[in-house]
C-alpha cells in the first residue's frame, strides 16, 4: 500500500473491511518520523491540526505517555461541542501509539486505535488501525462523515509540518522556525 499525490496533495487512504469492525487509515507525510510523531504527541501542536477546518479545538487534558489520558473538544462557531476522550495504553517514541477512543455522544462505545509510524527516509507513513465494537458501530462512524475530518486534519498537519498553516500555500517564517527549534525532536 502506498500513498500517492494527486494535484500536489498527498492522498489519505481509508479502508473498511466489510467483514471486520475496523477502519484502517494510511497517510504519508513529507517530514521525518520524529517531526510527525511529535506533532501527534505535543498538545500545543496537536491543537493546530487535528480535526476539520471548520471547528476549533480545546484540549482539557493530553498526557501522551504510556498510562496517560486525554480529553479534547471540537467546537462549532455556534458553541456546539463534540468531546472525545481516552487513555494511552502505549506510547513508544517515534514508533507507535496505542490508545482507546470514545465520543461523549456515545459514551458506551469505545474503540481501540493503533498508530504506527514508519520511517521512509525523510518521509513518514502513518497507519492507524481502529477496532470498534461491531461492524454497525464502525458503519455509523463512517456515515458521520469522519473521512472529511480526517482528510482535512491531515492537510492541516501537512501545512504545519511545512510551516504554512493558513492553507493557502504561503510559508510562515514564524511557524517554520517554531518547528525547527523545538527541542523535542521536531528537527529532521
Amino acid at each position: 500500500m502506498s500513498t500517492t499525490e494527486a494535484h500536489g496533495r498527498l492522498e489519505t487512504r481509508i479502508e473498511a473491511d466489510p467483514a471486520l469492525p475496523t477502519i484502517v487509515i494510511t497517510r504519508e507525510f513529507n517530514a521525518s518520523r520524529d517531526r510527525v510523531f511529535t506533532a501527534y504527541t505535543d498538545p500545543d501542536l496537536l491543537v493546530r491540526w487535528l480535526g476539520p477546518r471548520r471547528l476549533t479545538m480545546r484540549i482539557d487534558e493530553y498526557d501522551a505517555r504510556s498510562g496517560g489520558a486525554y480529553r479534547y473538544v471540537h467546537l462549532e462557531d455556534d458553541g456546539t461541542e463534540y468531546g472525545f476522550r481516552g487513555v494511552f495504553h502505549e506510547v513508544r517514541p517515534q514508533e507507535r501509539i496505542v490508545q482507546t477512543f470514545a465520543y461523549d455522544g456515545f459514551p458506551d462505545s469505545v474503540s481501540l486505535e493503533k498508530a504506527v509510524f514508519e520511517d521512509l527516509g525523510g518521509r513518514t507513513r502513518v497507519t492507524t488501525t481502529s477496532v470498534m465494537e461491531s461492524v454497525e458501530a464502525r458503519d455509523a462512524i463512517i456515515k458521520s462523515g469522519m473521512q472529511d475530518g480526517v482528510r482535512q486534519g491531515y492537510e492541516r498537519l501537512d501545512e504545519l509540518l511545512a510551516g504554512r498553516e493558513d492553507g493557502k500555500g504561503d510559508h510562515s517564517t514564524d511557524s517554520a522556525e517554531e518547528l525547527r527549534t523545538d527541542g523535542r525532536g521536531l528537527n529532521p
